[in-house]
C-alpha cells in the first residue's frame, strides 16, 4: 500500500512553486509505503529515529521476526534486552515497551489518534517517552496519510529543500515560508524533498 495522491497535489505544487514543479516532472510519480497499522507504524517510526532508511528496514525485519507481530501484548511479553539484540539502544528498545505498555494501559489510546487534529496527534504522542515531533509527523505521514504535513525535523526534507533553492544553510523562517507555500499539499512536497535529497550530485 502507497501514499495516495494524484493530479490535484501535483497540479498546486507546480503551479505554486516552478523549481518543485520542474522536480516533480522530472521524477514522476512517487511510491512510498503506508502502514495503516497505528501502532506498527509507530513503533516503525521509533525504530527509524537517527538511523538510514536501508539500517531502519534491518531492525524493523528483526523485530518484527522476534515478536511474530507488531502488538502492544506481543512487545510487553519480550524483554528490553531482546528488543536491542535486533539492533537498536537499550533507550530505543525501552521506549518501544514504553509505547506497549501506554497502550495496554489505555494511558494511549491509539486508534483515538485517527479523529484528531495533526497537532493533537504530534502533543499526545510527545507525552511518551522517547517520542518527539519528528516521530508523530512521520506517523501522521506514514500511518494516517495526513495531507500537509512538512518536517522541520527532518534532516532529508531539509536537505532537499537546501539543494532545490540553492541555499547552503536553510533557516526556519526561509523553511516556514516554502511550507506555506506547498499547503495543503505539504506532504507531497514532502515526499519530493526526500527524492531530491537522495539524488546524486
Amino acid at each position: 500500500m502507497f501514499f495516495i495522491y494524484g493530479e490535484p497535489e501535483i497540479e498546486h505544487l507546480k503551479k505554486k512553486d516552478k523549481r518543485l514543479g520542474s522536480a516533480i516532472e522530472r521524477i514522476g510519480i512517487i511510491q512510498r509505503a503506508v502502514m495503516p497499522d497505528l501502532f506498527a507504524a509507530l513503533i516503525n517510526s521509533i525504530v527509524s529515529q537517527q538511523i538510514s532508511s536501508k539500517a531502519a528496514d534491518t531492525v524493523w525485519a528483526r523485530l518484527c521476526a522476534a515478536t511474530g507481530k507488531i502488538s502492544p501484548g506481543a512487545i510487553a511479553e519480550i524483554p528490553a534486552d531482546e528488543i536491542q539484540k535486533c539492533g537498536m539502544s537499550l533507550r530505543k528498545a525501552n521506549y518501544i515497551k514504553g509505547a506497549a505498555e501506554a497502550a495496554l494501559k489505555g494511558d494511549l489510546d491509539i486508534e483515538e489518534l485517527r479523529g484528531l487534529s495533526d497537532g493533537e496527534v504530534i502533543r499526545r504522542l510527545s507525552v511518551l517517552h522517547g517520542i518527539g515531533t519528528w516521530t508523530a509527523e512521520m506517523l501522521l505521514i506514514f500511518s494516517m496519510q495526513r495531507p500537509d504535513v512538512v518536517s522541520w525535523d527532518d534532516l532529508g526534507i531539509r536537505r532537499g529543500m537546501s539543494r532545490l533553492y540553492g541555499h547552503k544553510a536553510l533557516t526556519k523562517e526561509q523553511f516556514m515560508r516554502y511550507k506555506k507555500r506547498y499547503s495543503p499539499y505539504g506532504t507531497v512536497a514532502s515526499l519530493y524533498l526526500w527524492a531530491i535529497a537522495s539524488e546524486d550530485h
